[in-house]
This record gives structure tokens, C-alpha cells and sequence, in this order.
């Protein structure tokens, strides 16, 4: 999911407002006039040629549909078209998706009327550029392929634990080259084809790899930046930049932790102030690389630095998961933290804190 706007600025009362419910195959729309009476209702078909004649067809109005699969490419063709498009955060819309005669025209309605109200009531989002989109895609590839190889080796371990033998440990990069010689003799003819398709991903891998990094030094030079913190490493880095796109979308640094979900849930209600989960908002995908680099921060190859130590600190409270809730903090201040760096270009000192407190050689 992409960051929140600001406050969409006042329009004029006299516009239409079109609320979209957008489906696989077709979407449903309702058209509102100022008094907020339904003027239109049409179907129409998902498809680029379908939804481009519709809306060339109609004068600029307000357009408000829901993030979504189809959302990105229909908010940049409503662009196109002359429209006002705001595109609503379904996580936040209770009023769509727990209505209880859910339908597409009650929908498309919803938001349109939501929309003529106050479009801050849809929280809207901003979704990225076509071209940060297409090299965003590249590392879902890797994604993708990383799971699916998760996943082979993972039951190859299953089935040659099942009859009594056993892979040894090793990397997911080297399994095909290690295990080959120890999978069990009566499971040689159902792995073997596992074991290619693994050493073949393997390969993809790899080469997705060197791509990345290559993009990342002719297009994204902010990378370089955000490299400079130990545990962030090109694929982090990259990740970072083209999931947030534009640092200057945030009002503070501190609003990043937010947006990629490791804000701890809020349900206060007069003294009482009990401790939630994260909220796992944003992009999953994101979250999971901050939360692994700040397990890299936090063990035992991780270098001396004010993050590493402010974390250990914190895990040395004790308590129910105290580990646990001390990664998710660091991967949340390193979020914040590298906002910070891409925003003003700054070079990471990483122990700067402490040489403040005087905690280290100034010299050092």
C-alpha cells in the first residue's frame, strides 16, 4: 500500500462525484450530482479500451475508487482523461467492506457518496509510478522465487526425514550442490527433479541479484546512501526507495515506521493502555526486509552503533518477547533512519549519539 495524501483541496460544489467499484471483469459505476442524487449507473468492462472511451466520454469529475489490483494503471488512465482520481484505503472504509448487503452498485455508491462528503474520511493513497512500478516488479520476481525455492527445500528436508535420513545444513544457495549426494536411495527418483528445478532457481536468483544492483547504480544513485547503515544491503536499499518513492510524500521522517506497518496498534480507553501488535499496514514485502536487517543489527555480526545499542538495551528489559519486540522497534527507528539519510544526503555516523554522551574516543 503507498503513502497517505494531504488534505485533497476544496472543490467546486457543483461537481459531479463518480464513485467506481472496480472488478476483474467488469466495474460498476454510480454518478452523483451536488445534491447528491444518483444522475447515472453504468457496467462497464475492466479493460483500458473500455474504461478510456467511458471516461473520455464524461466531463472532469471526482473519481473515487478503492486500492486495488487494477487501481494503479485505472488511477493513471483517470489522469489521462482529465479526471480528479482519488484512490481509498479499503483497510480504513469499514463502511464498504463490513456492510451487510454488500453489492457492487451499493459500493460503487459508498464511495461515491464518501467521496462527495469528505474525501479525508477514504484516507486516500498515492500509488507509485509506471516506471517505479515495472522495477518494483523485479524484486516481487525475487520474491516470488526465493518462496517457491523455500518451499522445495523445504520438502525435500520433510520426505528424507520421513524415511529416516537426513540433508545437512547448509545455505539455500549451496543446498543443490551439498544435498545431492545424501538424499535417501528409495527417494532418488521423486527428489532428483526437485533437487534441478531448486538448483535452476538457484541461477534465476543470482541473476535477478546483479540486475538489482545494477539498477541501482544507473538509476537509483539514493541507494548508495542508504547502504551506508550496516545490515542494509541492495535489495533493502532498493526496495526502500521504490516502495516510498518520494521521500518528500512523508511530513516527518518519523511517519515512515507507519507507513510500512511497525506502529504498534493504538486501543487506549481511559487508564488503560494495553500493548498490541504492529499493525502490518503498508507493503509486506518491505516490513519483512527492515525486520531482517534488524536481526542482522542485533546479533552477532552486527557492528557497534547507537541502533544496536539502543535495541540490546531494550531487549534487556526482559519481559514476554522482549527480543522479539526489540527487533520490530529497531526496524522501525531503521526505517525512520533511513528516510532521514535519502531526505538529506547526509554521511551515517553510526555511533553519533554516543560520541556525543562522550561514550567513545571523539578520535575513533
Amino acid at each position: 500500500m503507498d503513502a497517505q495524501l494531504s488534505p485533497t483541496p476544496p472543490r467546486q460544489p457543483a461537481r459531479l462525484t463518480m464513485g467506481v467499484d472496480v472488478g476483474d471483469r467488469f466495474s460498476q459505476i454510480c454518478t452523483l450530482d451536488a445534491a447528491g442524487e444518483i444522475v447515472e449507473e453504468a457496467r462497464i468492462r475492466t479493460t483500458p479500451a473500455g474504461l478510456e472511451r467511458w471516461f473520455r466520454s464524461v466531463e472532469p469529475t471526482l473519481v473515487i475508487l478503492e486500492a486495488g489490483t487494477h487501481s494503479p494503471w485505472i488511477s493513471r488512465l483517470l489522469h489521462n482523461c482529465g479526471h480528479e482520481t482519488i484512490v481509498a484505503n479499503p483497510r480504513r472504509v469499514r463502511l464498504i467492506y463490513a456492510n451487510d448487503r454488500k453489492s457492487d452498485r451499493v459500493d460503487a455508491e459508498s464511495l461515491a457518496r464518501v467521496g462527495r462528503l469528505d474525501p479525508r474520511l477514504l484516507h486516500p493513497v498515492k500509488h507509485r509510478g509506471a516506471e517505479a512500478q515495472a522495477d518494483l516488479a523485479l524484486l516481487r520476481s525475487r520474491d516470488a522465487l526465493i518462496r517457491a525455492r523455500t518451499l522445495l527445500i523445504n520438502h525435500m528436508r520433510g520426505a528424507s526425514k520421513a524415511v529416516g535420513g537426513r540433508l545437512p545444513a547448509c545455505s539455500a544457495r549451496s543446498f543443490h550442490r551439498k544435498v545431492e549426494e545424501h538424499i535417501p536411495a528409495e527417494l532418488s527418483e521423486a527428489l532428483r527433479p526437485e533437487l534441478e528445478t531448486i538448483a535452476g532457481l538457484t541461477a534465476q536468483i543470482r541473476d535477478l541479484d546483479k540486475r538489482v544492483e545494477e539498477m541501482a547504480k544507473t538509476k537509483y544513485r539514493e541507494v548508495a546512501g542508504l547502504r551506508q547503515v550496516a545490515g542494509v544491503g541492495p535489495i533493502t536499499a532498493t526496495t526502500y526507495v521504490l516502495t516510498l518513492e518520494d521521500p518528500g510524500r512523508f511530513p516527518r521522517s518519523r511517519a515512515v515506521g507507519c507507513y510500512v506497518g511497525l506502529r504498534p496498534r493504538q486501543a487506549d480507553s481511559g487508564e488503560q493502555r494495553p500493548q498490541l501488535h504492529i499493525t502490518k499496514a503498508g507493503d509486506e514485502a518491505l516490513r519483512a526486509l527492515l525486520v531482517g536487517a534488524a536481526h542482522y543489527i542485533l546479533g552477532p555480526y552486527g557492528p557497534d552503533s547507537d541502533l544496536r545499542r539502543w535495541g540490546l538495551a531494550l531487549a534487556e528489559r526482559g519481559g514476554k518477547a522482549a527480543k522479539k519486540r526489540a527487533v520490530v522497534a529497531v526496524a522501525r527507528k531503521l526505517a525512520v533512519l533511513l528516510h532521514r539519510l535519502w531526505e538529506t544526503g547526509e554521511i551515517y555516523d553510526p555511533l553519533h549519539n554516543a560520541r556525543l554522551r562522550g561514550e567513545v574516543d571523539p578520535a575513533g
